[in-house]
Order: C-alpha cells, then structure tokens, then sequence
C-alpha cells in the first residue's frame, strides 16, 4: 500500500510540475508501481496475507474461549475456580 501511495504523490507532483519530481524521468514515477505489483505477486505467491488473516482469527478465538471459560466459572485451562 505504501508503494502505491508513494507513486501517487510523485505522480501528482510530475503532472503538476511541482517540485523535483517535476524533473525526474518517467521512469523514476513510475517505479513506486512496479514495486507494489511485485510486492503483491510475492505476497500472494508465499501466502504472506493468508497467515497473518489466520493468526488474527486465532487470537480472537483464543480471546473468545478466555472470556466464555470465565463467564462459566473457570480458568484458562478450563477447571472450575473453587
């Protein structure tokens, strides 16, 4: 996302020929896209967004059983607190 956001400032910046940027080759813009387009295709290739979704998922459940056991009475480990 960085990438992208990166690429559209430098892109306002070229069109509106302001500042630096206004000089600098196309190439230099454009950059910024190509490196999110790769970072996407590795990101999806490796699962690297599937993993974090699915620790996420674990924590809430992890925090949903916490707070159920103790609404039941019990501890983490699910015995009963005398």
């Amino acid at each position: 996302m960085w990438f992208v956001l990166i690429g559209v400032l430098l892109l306002a910046l070229k069109l509106l020929e302001a500042g630096p940027p206004a000089a600098w080759s196309w190439w230099v813009i454009l950059a910024p896209f190509a490196c999110a387009a790769v970072w996407w295709a590795w990101a999806d290739a490796t699962g690297y967004y599937q993993r974090r979704a699915m620790d996420d998922m674990d924590k809430k459940r992890a925090q949903r059983r916490v707070k159920n056991l103790a609404t039941l009475g019990m501890d983490h480990k699910g015995r009963r607190r005398r």
